[in-house]
């Protein structure tokens, strides 16, 4: 895998894509706790992982508009309910990501000499850790009608099951479901049994869902959209997550 920068990148929040607003993210990490189990007999650490945890923190320029819906009103907001962000490195199909269900901490304003102002926001796993997937979309994707997406090739088969997440930052019309569908062959496309987000109404949105540990997801994967109804726009990311190890927790 070739190095790369971290430019291009995005970061949605709640279905809010906040890209434009962030100055630099300072921490995207996470993992299990270091558990010492060392016995009397043992010369040197023992350690088993412990609980998963995470954290995206960034900082933020401060951006108001009145209507409600810059930056600074959906960080100011400080909600006690979880938050979904999802970390994009880069905005071509298949990328990196990672994506969290946080609780938002903190929103700490500062304004330098200069009067430059900027928020430093730190975001804290709840639930699960931290997840790194692909992107089933490049960046942000608009659809204007039911649409089968571009698969990506995981390269293999796995029967771990796995996660998936969804922002939506735009939508007009009456419903859309967006669905992940796999292929043995990367020619005939099925839905993968419980991996369609809940029927979206409304923008912004956002979800997470999963799949049980034994769940099995062919080698290429794309996210598809449905209606019943008719929409006319709908402007969505996905990040999925393939296991591909047993024994991840949900």
């Amino acid at each position: 895998m070739a190095k790369t920068g971290g430019l291009g990148d995005n970061l949605y929040i709640a279905g809010y894509n906040a890209s434009g607003d962030i100055q630099q993210l300072g921490s995207i990490g996470g993992g299990p706790a270091l558990l010492n189990m060392t016995g009397i007999d043992k010369s040197a650490y023992e350690r088993q992982g412990g609980l998963r945890s995470g954290q995206i923190e960034f900082t933020a320029f401060h951006n108001h508009v009145a209507a409600g819906t810059g930056t600074h009103e959906i960080l100011a907001a400080l909600p006690r309910t979880d938050v979904i962000l999802t970390y994009c490195r880069g905005t071509t199909l298949g990328d990196p990501a990672a994506s969290l269900v946080a609780k938002q901490v903190n929103y700490d304003g500062t304004r330098g000499d200069d009067g430059m102002l900027t928020f430093a926001v730190s975001a804290q796993s709840n639930g699960y850790g931290i997840e790194w997937g692909r992107q089933l979309t490049a960046g942000l994707r608009t659809d204007t009608a039911a649409t089968n997406g571009t698969s990506i090739d995981t390269a293999a088969s796995a029967s771990f099951g796995g996660q998936a997440y969804l922002h939506v930052t735009a939508f007009t019309g009456t419903d859309v479901t967006i669905k992940i569908q796999d292929s043995a062959d990367n020619s005939s496309f099925a839905d993968v049994t419980s991996f369609a987000f809940t029927q979206v109404t409304a923008a912004p949105t956002s979800e997470r869902i999963a799949l049980g540990n034994t769940a099995t997801i062919r080698r290429y994967v794309r996210a598809i959209t449905t209606t019943t109804g008719g929409f006319s726009s709908v402007t969505f990311s996905v990040n999925l997550i393939k296991n591909e190890i047993a024994g991840v927790s949900f």
